[in-house]
């Protein structure tokens, strides 16, 4: 089975404006998280979250498109420019069929929704955006970013909550391994940061409320967690079928090698407390890509600070890996850049590449107080060198979804 390969990658993200930024503020533990300012949170028990900062959607797009596009489709737009262009893929009438755009969200278009229901009430039907529902439809970034950039193969947006970022790119992977495509456009895009987005999570109890000492949360696998912070963001890689990255000379920096997805089948919202399910997703991953426990030299973990989650996930990694889960660096980069929902497991996948090419495993900052059911090692507070072959990334999902990919450093 032919090798399938990253030539390119691109984020915006609550750390930073592309993937160089990005990966610096990552290693030196710097911290996304800050008081809400995209709307009033006055009155909102729930007073941050991990915002993109600095982001002026018409420094990379005609003010004209940036308002007929949704702020998570902004997102995309930017990421999937930078990808592309580090990536050196040129698209022509000649190989746009054999391009694939999959890009993700689990949400869609959250605000524009948001903000239509109000002018709806106050204004009348005749009032609401004739561009509304390609503003909040979660095909939306696939859908324009194909057109922005000529490409007609399959375009699509996977729809699997906290999972949909690693559950598309592995299906991007899966269509070019069966060769239907010889590169694509994958990750996901996310903008969730809005009143109804932090006022519904909140109320699900999975939100931190520490809006005082902010600079403290969220804090994975910490006895003391008290709950994820939203982010915000998009994440792309390009990924290409080895023979057609050899072929036109693309700098390739690692291997997608293998990608597994299972579903808990237990509750809407809670994981499985026994990490079965998430257990198996790592195998399958794992199997796919012919590797060994001792091979791993990193797990990027789900990681989001919930009491449940951590826990479950670390009885997956110990049923998983058995022993040698004593002995891989674990780390939750959602301790800076905040829960980007569908889009964290894309920027986890692009962190697990750098990781593989520098020889720097990323911290989980804010832990201070080990938790007995949380024991292994999470790599506190300060960025590592290790040698890192192999990384595993984690994504686990409401409604039980699981998704794990596995990469390798590419020789």
């Amino acid at each position: 089975m032919e090798r399938i390969v990253i030539t390119g990658m691109g984020t915006v993200n609550p750390l930073g404006l592309n993937v160089t930024e990005t990966w610096g503020n990552i290693v030196n533990g710097v911290s996304g998280v800050a008081p809400i300012t995209l709307f009033d949170s006055s009155e909102w028990l729930v007073k941050i979250a991990c915002e993109v900062k600095g982001f002026d959607p018409t420094n990379y797009m005609s003010a004209r498109d940036a308002r007929r596009r949704d702020r998570f489709e902004q997102l995309a737009t930017v990421a999937a420019q930078e990808a592309l262009a580090g990536s050196g893929l040129e698209i022509t009438e000649a190989n746009a069929g054999r391009i694939g755009v999959i890009l993700s969200s689990a949400i869609g278009g959250l605000k524009s929704l948001q903000d239509a229901i109000f002018t709806l009430k106050d204004y009348g039907p005749r009032k609401v955006s004739p561009f509304l529902i390609p503003m909040l439809m979660s095909n939306g970034a696939a859908g324009l970013v194909g057109i922005d950039h000529g490409i007609k193969g399959p375009a699509m947006s996977v729809a699997s909550a906290c999972a949909s970022g690693a559950d598309g790119i592995g299906l991007a992977w899966l269509m070019l391994r069966a060769g239907m495509i010889d590169a694509a456009l994958t990750g996901a895009s996310e903008a969730t940061v809005t009143a109804t987005g932090i006022g519904a999570f909140d109320r699900l109890g999975a939100l931190s409320r520490r809006n005082d000492d902010y600079w403290m949360t969220p804090a994975p696998f910490d006895k003391n967690r008290d709950g994820l912070v939203m982010g915000e963001g998009a994440a792309v890689l390009v990924l290409e079928r080895e023979s057609h990255a050899v072929a036109r000379g693309a700098n390739i920096l690692a291997e997608l090698a293998g990608y597994g997805a299972t579903a808990d089948a237990h509750h809407v919202t809670a994981p499985s407390s026994d990490g079965v399910g998430g257990a198996g997703a790592i195998r399958l991953a794992m199997n796919a890509a012919g590797v060994n426990p001792d091979e791993v030299g990193y797990i990027s973990a789900h990681g989001t600070a919930t009491q449940l989650n951590d826990t479950s996930e670390t009885k997956a990694i110990k049923a998983a890996f058995g022993d040698a889960a004593y002995n891989i660096p674990v780390s939750s980069t959602k301790s800076m850049t905040g829960h980007m929902m569908g889009a964290t497991g894309a920027l986890e996948a692009i962190f697990c590449v750098q990781a593989i090419r520098e020889n720097v495993v990323p911290p989980t900052i804010h832990y201070q107080t080990p938790d007995p059911e949380c024991d292994l090692d999470y790599v506190p507070n300060q960025a590592r060198d290790h040698d890192v072959r192999v990384a595993v990334s984690n994504a686990f999902g409401f409604g039980g979804h699981n998704a794990v990919l596995v990469v390798r450093e590419y020789t």
